[in-house]
């Protein structure tokens, strides 16, 4: 797969990113015999990625400025591991088209489009202009030079109320609003400028006309230097908070053959215009009538759901990121792919539901993974979470003949799953994978606010639930057998034998609140007024993790000194 002459050379693909995108891109990179090379931050020196590389590079503290942002750091990582190819992975600098530049000019590969291309698509006016210079459709719009209140005002009574206001160079949400009447004009403006100068240095934005309920759907395109441009279907991302997708699925269920067929036509004709190469994504805006779409915007760039797309075609992309960055012409034509049941990705957090979604810190004391399912994750057991980063644990991927069975696997998939140390998005994950509106596959990009206002995970804030104290004892009391007495601290022990002379103080951790309660063990463990029981007799320790039943519930706890995590089904 190189361009290098000599045949006996392996080339090394650095990734300049961290966590689940690394991992996912060494994969393929041992799989395909290459060379992999790491940078990491200070905070990230034992994480999964770092100890799966070849060759590793430390570039500064754990902030993003001082690390993953850091491209003469990154280009001295480059430099110092020998590498011929540089993955960008998502986020950090993936779409800084200055970065690519640097790296092309550093005589490195760059895994994505033509800087050029990607400085002219990263922009959301200017990505715009040039759709509809292609022939494609787009949202009536706003994104001239003139950025004056002025001008905007004059723009947004062309385009009419309502409308929606966003940073130009932004993504991910940040800074839009929407403005259904002109006295909210400009607030909504100086708000949008505050938060596009903080986190994208640029005060552009762009105006739009707003849809109340589409549907969200993209296309995922991928080109070669020699012409050949193919699709790979669509994705649907309609199921949003604030604009940041939690679940996505291909293909769309809100899309027939006559619109499958305009939005990857009009996906392949922008690339072709753009003379686009690598992968890179359309998004699309689809009106609730089922056939009125617009182009929003294009990500030049690998997505985070592009596992989906693997799951129906049977793909790797980043294998076909690497084979088109070195010089490769695509493998296949678009009668080659052929794609074949549905997938659907969640996308796991480290955030608290109950308390507005808010970003979560921690170590993760305990982790399992459901078996039928593909998890892309960059954490392992132990891990500690902290806020300098994008708080995704992971994804939880699964693929099944047809829809309504591709959900009853993800309802399946979400239920093994299991997270201690930290509170997680899992609960709502699993409201929605339940829910009828998704079943139906009626959910609009503004559905999730209506449905969910104020989502909680119907736990009572006032305490810990009593089950989880005496799960939480039973978990507590194994962990001291087990110390004591062997592996198994039911069959070392015998049944129910004396646990300890005194009781042993716990204090409970259990979704919400705390409790300090005394473990004893005469006879059969008891906590208050609760008698414990092992959930199944034959059931072997993993870890401090252990298996319980109590008044019908069935839970996982795990133990440390003195303190107790609880995972439970009611």
């Amino acid at each position: 797969m190189s361009k290098n002459r000599n045949p006996h050379h392996v080339p090394t693909v650095l990734v300049a990113n961290r966590g689940e995108i690394a991992v996912r891109v060494f994969r393929t990179v041992k799989r395909l015999g290459l060379r992999s090379a790491a940078v990491y931050s200070e905070a990230d020196a034992g994480a999964p990625f770092v100890r799966m590389a070849d060759a590793t590079y430390c570039i500064g503290p754990a902030p993003a400025a001082q690390s993953y942002l850091r491209v003469e750091r990154i280009l001295e990582a480059a430099r110092a591991l020998r590498a011929d190819l540089v993955h960008p992975g998502f986020g950090f600098l993936s779409e800084d088209a200055s970065f690519g530049r640097a790296v092309e000019a550093a005589g490195l590969a760059f895994v994505g489009p033509p800087p050029d291309v990607l400085a002219a698509m990263g922009g959301k006016d200017e990505a715009k202009r040039i759709a509809e210079a292609a022939g494609v459709p787009v949202l009536p719009g706003y994104g001239g030079a003139d950025q004056d209140d002025a001008a905007l005002e004059r723009a947004a009574k062309e385009i009419g109320y309502p409308l929606i206001v966003k940073p130009a160079a932004g993504g991910g949400g940040k800074g839009m609003a929407v403005v259904r009447i002109e006295d909210d004009l400009l607030p909504a403006l100086a708000s949008a400028r505050r938060v596009a100068a903080g986190a994208f240095g640029d005060t552009r934005l762009l105006l739009e006309r707003y849809l109340a309920a589409p549907r969200h759907v993209e296309v995922q395109i991928m080109a070669d230097a020699f012409g050949g441009v193919i699709h790979l279907g669509e994705r649907d991302c309609s199921l949003q908070r604030r604009h940041q997708k939690i679940l996505e699925e291909t293909p769309s269920p809100a899309v027939d053959a006559a619109l499958r067929e305009q939005l990857t036509s009009a996906a392949v004709a922008l690339a072709r215009h753009v003379g686009y190469r690598n992968a890179g994504t359309c998004e699309f805006l689809v009106d609730d009538d089922g056939r009125t779409f617009g182009f929003i915007e294009m990500n030049a760039r690998l997505q985070v759901e592009h596992p989906v797309t693997e799951m129906v075609t049977g793909l790797d992309l980043v294998e076909l990121q690497l084979r088109v960055a070195m010089g490769e012409a695509l493998p296949l034509t678009q009668q080659d792919v052929t794609p074949s049941g549905h997938a659907i990705e969640v996308r796991l957090y480290a955030e608290d539901p109950d308390a507005g979604f808010l970003p979560q810190s921690g170590r993760l004391l305990h982790l399992r993974w459901p078996d039928e399912a593909r998890i892309d994750s960059g954490v392992d057991e132990g891990a500690e979470i902290t806020t300098h980063y994008d708080p995704m644990l992971a994804k939880v991927i699964v693929h099944a003949d047809d829809r309504p069975a591709a959900l009853e696997c993800l309802s399946v998939a979400l239920a093994e799953t299991e997270v201690l140390g930290l509170r997680t998005n899992l609960p709502f994950l699993r409201t929605l994978a339940a829910d009828p509106t998704v079943a139906a596959g009626k959910v609009t990009t503004t559905w999730l606010e209506s449905a969910y206002p104020g989502w909680t995970s119907g736990v009572d804030d006032a305490g810990v639930p009593p089950q989880a104290v005496a799960l939480a004892g039973a978990a507590e009391a194994a962990r001291i057998l087990s110390r004591r007495r062997g592996p198994d601290p039911w069959a070392a022990a015998g049944p129910w034998r004396h646990l300890e002379p005194g009781p042993t103080h716990v204090i409970v951790q259990a979704n919400v609140g705390e409790q300090l309660v005394d473990v004893r063990g005469t006879g059969p463990f008891r906590v208050g007024e609760t008698t414990l029981a092992p959930a199944d007799p034959s059931h072997e320790p993993d870890g401090d993790a252990h298996g319980w039943a109590v008044d019908g519930t069935r839970a996982a706890a795990v133990a440390t000194p003195g303190l107790v995590h609880v995972f439970w089904d009611g």
